[in-house]
C-alpha cells in the first residue's frame, strides 16, 4: 500500500515553546518521509520550516493578524480540502486537538493528537471535559512532553498516552547564548529573568509581587521578555509600585538564550504547563532555577527540587524568600545547578525525535 501523506496541523504559529518543538520536529520528519505538508494560517513563520515541507496556507499577510481561534476553523477548513483531495493521509495535531480530532474521525482519518499543556489548565465544566474526553480518547495516538503529564492524562480522562519528552537541541542554544547582548547586564546586582508569554497562564503577576516585597533587602533586576495581553496590567502593577528602575520589559526575542546566559536566576511562576522548554534552555547554560511547583513539567524537570527551588503556584511571599535564600548561598546552592546539568540526557534530541518518527511510522 501507498505511503500515507503526513500533513502537521498548527494553524497559530506565536514563535512560542510549542512552536520550538514544531519546529524542530517537522524539520527532522522531512528528511524521513517522502511527502509532508504543514497546515497552518501563520505564513510569515514560513522561513522556519525546510524547504522539502510543502507549506499549506492563506497567501494574504492579513490573516496573520486574526485570533488564534479564527486561525483554529480557516485551518480545519485547509484541512477538510486536503482530505477531499486524498484520504490516503495521517494527521499529526500540534493544536486545536479536540476539533481536530472530531473532524478526522468523522471522516475517517487516522491522527496522532500532542498536547502540549496539562489538563489543570483546561475547562472546568464538566461536559467540556466530557467531550474531550470520548473525542481525544478516539485518536489514534496521543503524545504527552512528561511523565506527570500522563498521569493526569490518565487520572482526568482514563486516557493512556505515550511520554515523549521535548528534543533538546543543546549545540544551539549555547551557540545562541554568545550573541552579543541588546541589554546591559549590572553584575553587581542579582539579575533575575523571566521569558514567556504575558498570559494570566505565566503570571509573572506573582513574580512582581515577590520583587516588590525584597526591593529594599537586596540589590537586584528584573528582566521580562515577552509579549501579550497582560502586558498592560504589568505595566500598571510596576509603575504603582515604583519598580520602573528595577523592572524592564522587553518584546518576544527569536533568540532570548543570551539573555538568559547573562541573568543569575530564571523564574518561572506559571499556573500550569505540559514540558517547559524554557527551563531545561536554562539549565543548558547553567542557570540558577526558581520554579512554581505547577502542573506539569516543572518538578520533573528540578528532580523534586534537587536541581532548583520550587515554590506553590501564587505563593509570592515565598517566592521573594527563595530569592533572597540565593542570594545569601550562591556557592552553596551551585550544587543544584550542576545536578540539573547532568540530568540534561533524557531531553536529547536524537533519542526522542526517534520516538516521534517511531510513532508516526506505526501509523503512517
Amino acid at each position: 500500500m501507498k505511503q500515507k501523506k503526513l500533513i502537521i496541523f498548527s494553524p497559530s504559529i506565536e514563535g512560542g515553546g510549542v512552536e520550538k518543538n514544531l519546529f524542530i520536529i517537522s524539520n527532522f520528519l522531512k528528511g524521513k518521509i517522502d511527502n509532508i505538508s504543514i497546515i497552518t494560517i501563520s505564513n510569515k513563520f514560513k522561513n522556519r520550516f525546510s524547504k522539502k515541507i510543502k507549506f499549506i496556507s492563506l497567501k494574504a499577510n492579513f490573516w496573520n493578524s486574526i485570533g488564534r481561534r479564527k486561525k483554529f476553523f480557516l485551518g480545519l477548513f485547509l484541512l477538510f480540502i486536503e482530505i477531499l483531495k486524498d484520504r490516503n493521509i495521517l494527521v499529526f495535531c500540534f493544536q486545536g486537538n479536540v476539533y481536530c480530532t472530531l473532524l478526522c474521525k468523522l471522516l475517517r482519518i487516522k491522527i496522532i493528537v500532542r498536547s502540549n499543556s496539562a489538563p489543570d489548565g483546561w475547562s472546568k465544566n464538566k461536559f467540556k471535559n466530557l467531550i474531550f474526553k470520548y473525542v481525544l480518547g478516539s485518536a489514534d495516538e496521543i503524545i504527552v512532553n512528561s511523565l506527570d503529564f500522563k498521569k493526569k492524562f490518565k487520572k482526568k480522562f482514563n486516557i493512556e498516552a505515550k511520554c515523549i519528552y521535548n528534543p533538546l537541541n543543546k549545540n544551539e542554544i549555547i551557540t545562541k547564548s554568545k550573541v552579543k547582548n541588546i541589554i546591559k547586564f549590572d553584575k553587581k546586582k542579582l539579575n533575575l529573568i523571566n521569558v514567556g508569554r504575558l498570559t494570566d497562564q505565566k503570571d509573572q503577576l506573582t513574580l512582581l509581587k515577590a520583587v516588590n516585597r525584597i526591593k529594599d533587602k537586596i540589590s537586584l533586576n528584573l528582566l521580562i521578555v515577552g509579549r501579550g495581553v497582560e502586558k498592560e496590567n504589568l505595566l500598571k502593577y510596576i509603575h504603582k509600585n515604583e519598580l520602573s528602575n528595577l523592572v524592564q520589559m522587553i518584546d518576544f526575542q527569536n533568540n532570548p538564550f543570551n539573555l538568559i546566559n547573562s541573568s543569575d536566576i530564571f523564574v518561572l511562576t506559571s499556573l500550569y504547563e505540559g514540558l517547559p522548554n524554557v527551563l531545561l534552555e536554562s539549565q543548558v547554560l547553567k542557570k540558577f532555577i526558581i520554579s512554581s511547583n505547577c502542573p506539569t513539567g516543572p518538578r520533573e524537570i528540578l528532580l523534586n527540587g534537587k536541581a532548583g527551588f520550587l515554590f506553590n503556584v501564587g505563593d509570592y511571599k515565598r517566592l521573594s524568600n527563595l530569592i533572597l535564600d540565593y542570594s545569601q548561598n550562591k556557592k552553596l546552592l551551585s550544587k543544584k545547578i550542576k545536578i540539573g546539568y547532568q540530568n540534561l540526557k533524557r531531553f536529547d534530541s536524537k533519542t526522542n525525535l526517534k520516538n516521534y518518527l517511531k510513532v508516526i511510522n506505526s501509523l503512517i
